[in-house]
């Protein structure tokens, strides 16, 4: 047996906050590709997004008049998941977010600060523009209300692999 700490039930302990916003961080700071699920009229729409974050807030750009875009004007309420790379149940990490996106335009309060992390760099060296001239265009803005993590190799520690976060009410991370 290659992880015998995966046999048997669960070990059910929580982490304290503080290692939990750590692990999250790290996974949302060594990923940049989520799939953001969204509902529309004809249903849900789940869409594989470039994704960068500020804290526990994830960031996304995206054409102002695409299918996910216009599901978040309709319904703001979304539902993004983060999967690190599978080998097996060992090595199963990921997390969902769940919160009421913003679309921000440029100019609109916030903006600024939220467009401040989208690395828009690397595309224009790929398209050969020029790096004088940042683009500025729609972005989502998801402030995560809680985040479901899971990770299994927290099961080594005698920790349950499922942990939960929330956002307190004043807008801080617990």
């Amino acid at each position: 047996m290659t992880n015998p700490w995966l046999a048997g039930p669960a070990p059910t302990a929580r982490l304290d906050r503080e290692r939990l916003g750590e692990r999250i961080l790290n996974l949302l700071s060594t990923h940049n590709v989520c799939v953001l699920a969204t509902s529309g009229p004809d249903g849900p729409l789940a869409t594989p997004v470039r994704f960068f974050h500020l804290g526990f807030t994830v960031v996304f750009t995206a054409s102002g008049t695409s299918p996910k875009m216009r599901n978040l004007r309709a319904d703001p309420r979304v539902s993004i998941g983060v999967v690190a790379p599978l080998v097996g149940q060992a090595s199963s990490r990921g997390a969902q977010l769940f919160g009421t996106a913003q679309i921000l335009e440029p100019g609109d309060v916030g903006f600024d600060r939220y467009w401040s992390v989208v690395r828009w760099q690397s595309d224009h060296v790929e398209r050969s523009r020029d790096l004088d001239d940042p683009p500025l265009g729609t972005i989502g803005v998801v402030p995560a209300d809680r985040i479901v993590y899971t990770e299994h190799w927290l099961r080594r520690e005698g920790y349950a692999p499922r942990q939960f976060w929330r956002r307190e009410s004043d807008g801080e991370a617990v």
